[in-house]
């Protein structure tokens, strides 16, 4: 858009929130949901790849690796995605959507073909750290794209069935690995590349069908270019229709006014987050982290569990994850509808607390001996079937409760903390709680599970106290962007009582405070 609305001083009204929100469901959503949800399903296949090809790659025929060195590997990938989702989720907020999520998918697909060919210990980690990078950034791009382009009334079951794809690409992994990792099949030398190369097969397979995704109109009807915007919902529209979708008419009331806004500095983004919405970012840290904890403690240890306990081999023990990845996968599947029909706060609590209680009682009963490895397994599924839907939850709700503005940043911010977290602290601490010996000691590993599930029901009622009625809402209803203003004639969305102008890049910004930051807890408008 080439005109300047705050230069002009003057607000230009848009509507399109309202008209993206009323979409019905087309084969244009599904192609969003396939072409940007495999972010996902890349992940979990890496993670589950690089688990199993690990013993690989400590063979002389191989790279020949130390087990620290192995375990180095798998640190650098997740170090990768901290700092591509830091990197990434700024440059999504400031480049738009698209552009980083092709982005994003490139690195990624080149790094990771990259690594198959990797000749030394020096190689493999820098092509892994790269390949992080570029899944880390598209949690970001991804999240953020999802949500803007999905109706309001089918936001939440989206978003929590796509992150919940995890354990689909965990489940191609486990299969890929059983073939290219046999020895019968392939050659010691040849399997472990093969496998790093899977990734990038199903990216290139992708990459053609997010060419035909557009820009979120909601990025760009922030940035300034509103014109571009309708006429990318116009776009759309005449997709849904040639779908069979019937579009009902939008009334101005509907509209929301925007001034066309600054780039979000750093300092901004502190005084939204910390100052502003200081509420819903303890809401976020605390899912974040509550989650990532749960998991990666239990996931990271699963096999060193049923191993030390239950003296399965390795080979058994594979057998072992499938359930596990299916409870996984099917909680997200089956209980993501809820989420938009019960509601946020509710099921949230709901799934963290469930999976808080089952897991408590699978503690006493590992402590007493009255489980063996197949039992254990079940009850690990129910717990996980709860929590993978609290989990996937956690990326709804940070990706939701923020302005657009800030949106890909926020996202990164809270996934970089809960890998920190989980992925450092967690499994670290429970491998130490392991016994040792013929016939390890159960006490250490029992309180920890109990501390697991404490810190899970925590989480929940967090969420309960301080989360956000969201369901249905239109994004700018559960938080009004930045660039939003209330004019004397068409009704921006979401109104907020404004507080004091601040001067941002020598211009005169009139920040937004939502109500709940007033010390009230209630719906969103």
């Amino acid at each position: 858009m080439s005109e300047h609305a705050l230069e002009e001083g003057r607000a230009i009204p848009s509507l399109v929130p309202a008209r993206m929100d009323r979409l019905p469901w087309t084969r244009f959503h599904w192609m969003i949901v396939v072409g940007l949800g495999v972010s996902w399903i890349l992940d979990g296949l890496e993670i589950q790849l690089v688990s199993l090809v690990g013993n690989v790659l400590k063979e002389p025929q191989t790279l020949h690796l130390t087990t620290a060195e192995v375990g180095l590997m798998a640190s650098i990938y997740l170090a990768g995605e901290v700092v591509g989702a830091l990197v990434f989720g700024r440059l999504t907020d400031k480049w738009g959507r698209r552009s980083l999520f092709i982005i994003t998918l490139m690195v990624y697909l080149v790094a990771s073909g990259l690594a198959g060919l990797s000749w030394n210990l020096l190689s493999l980690l820098t092509f892994r750290f790269i390949a992080g990078m570029g899944i880390g950034g598209e949690y970001a791009a991804i999240n953020s794209a999802i949500d803007e382009l999905i109706p309001s009334r089918y936001r939440g079951r989206v978003d929590i069935g796509v992150n919940g794809t995890y354990w689909a690409g965990a489940l191609i992994g486990s299969a890929v690995g059983l073939v290219f990792l046999n020895t019968d099949i392939v050659p010691i030398e040849w399997g472990w590349r093969l496998c790093f190369l899977i990734g990038p097969v199903m990216g290139l397979m992708i990459i053609y069908l997010r060419r035909h995704i557009p820009e979120s109109p909601r990025w760009l009807m922030t940035h300034g270019r509103v014109e571009e915007a309708e006429r990318t919902v116009d776009d759309i529209e005449a997709r849904v229709r040639r779908q069979g979708g019937e579009l009902r008419e939008v009334t101005d009331d509907e509209a929301i006014n925007l001034v066309d806004y600054p780039p979000v500095t750093y300092r901004e983004i502190a005084r939204v987050m910390l100052r502003d919405y200081r509420r819903r970012s303890f809401l976020g840290f605390s899912m974040m982290v509550t989650q990532a904890f749960l998991y990666n403690a239990i996931f990271f240890t699963y096999a060193l569990v049923l191993k030390s306990y239950f003296g399965l081999n390795d080979s058994s023990i594979a057998l072992y994850f499938f359930p596990f990845a299916i409870g996984n996968l099917a909680g997200p599947l089956l209980l993501g509808h809820f989420f938009d029909t019960i509601g946020r706060r509710k099921m949230i609590l709901g799934t963290y607390s469930v999976a808080a209680v089952v897991l408590f009682i699978t503690a006493l009963l590992f402590n007493s001996g009255a489980l063996n490895a197949a039992t254990l397994t079940g009850l690990w599924c129910v717990v996980f079937f709860f929590a993978s839907a609290g989990a996937s939850s956690a990326y709804l709700t940070v990706s939701e409760i923020f302005p657009i503005e800030l949106r890909g940043q926020a996202i990164s911010f809270f996934f970089a903390i809960s890998q920190l977290a989980g992925g450092v602290i967690a499994p670290f601490l429970f491998a130490s709680l392991i016994g040792s010996g013929d016939n390890p000691a159960r006490g250490p590993l029992t309180v920890g599970y109990i501390i697991g599930a404490v810190v899970m029901l925590a989480g929940g009622v967090i969420a309960w106290i301080f989360g956000v009625d969201a369901e249905g809402q239109s994004l700018e209803n559960v938080a009004k962007p930045l660039s939003a203003r209330d004019t004397g004639g068409t009704r921006a969305q979401g109104a907020r009582p404004r507080l004091p102008s601040t001067d941002v890049q020598g211009r005169r910004i009139t920040p937004v405070k939502p109500e709940a930051e007033q010390g009230r807890r209630t719906r969103e408008p």
